[in-house]
């Protein structure tokens, strides 16, 4: 794939919803939610990306790995690729426990992406199991870790697993190409449950224009791809 202007990946987030928007339960507690189908759907996003990025408050909520099943790996090595994507975790405050499923496992190395907010004792935990990006500023700046992805680990794309505060953060910025977007038969109501979009009551800058490129259907459950077209002008 073409590298795209300003040397960033094509970013691509995939998700599940119910059918009242809701992408969990307002504990923001690990749902499940989606069928067998869905989750080898997500997958097979993963196995497509030369890297999966994934907010911290999501990653601690689940203690994931995010590894593939070996069909898949083997896929990758086929086609010339490493067996499982790197592991790109992002923290503003960088209080990451270093205990956490994902560093357990070796499977492919682990980018993480914060600021010297990290207190030092997470950072000596840290430096010996992933690569620390951390910036002087008090959040991490998008753009700059997605040009670093590009330029420094060769990634062209990039797959966003959430959770949806770093899914607006990303879509705010223009930094999203495309939405895989699994719509379950369920409605939580409430709230307090965050959506796609998170818990912000907000509109965002400007809106935004999905062109669904795919559908299909597999038991209950509806499968949508969108390529995401942004447009100028705000919602009022």
């Amino acid at each position: 794939m073409v590298k795209r202007k300003g040397q960033r990946p094509f970013v691509v987030a995939t998700f599940a919803m119910t059918a009242d928007g809701k992408v969990t339960t307002r504990t923001l507690a690990p749902v499940d939610f989606t069928s067998r189908e869905d989750k080898l759907h997500l997958f097979r996003q993963r196995a497509l990306a030369d890297a999966v990025l994934i907010g911290h408050t999501s990653l601690k909520r689940d203690n994931v790995r995010i590894g593939l099943p070996a069909e898949l790996q083997d896929a990758r090595t086929k086609r010339g690729q490493s067996r499982c994507p790197l592991r790109v975790i992002i923290s503003n405050k960088g209080r990451i426990d270093h205990r956490l499923k994902i560093f357990q496992s070796d499977i492919s190395p682990i980018i993480i992406f914060s600021t010297k907010r990290m207190p030092p004792k997470y950072r000596k935990a840290l430096e010996s199991k992933a690569t620390l990006h951390l910036s002087d500023a008090e959040h991490v700046n998008l753009p700059i870790m997605l040009a670093t992805l590009s330029n420094k680990y060769n990634v062209r794309r990039l797959a966003c697993e959430g959770g949806p505060t770093l899914f607006r953060a990303l879509l705010e910025r223009r930094l999203i190409d495309q939405l895989n977007l699994t719509l379950a038969p369920y409605m939580f109501g409430g709230a307090k449950a965050p959506t796609l979009t998170g818990l912000s009551k907000e509109f965002l800058p400007a809106s935004v224009h999905c062109a669904l490129t795919n559908m299909h259907t597999i038991g209950d459950e509806c499968f949508l791809t969108y390529r995401i077209k942004h447009r100028r002008g705000r919602l009022n």
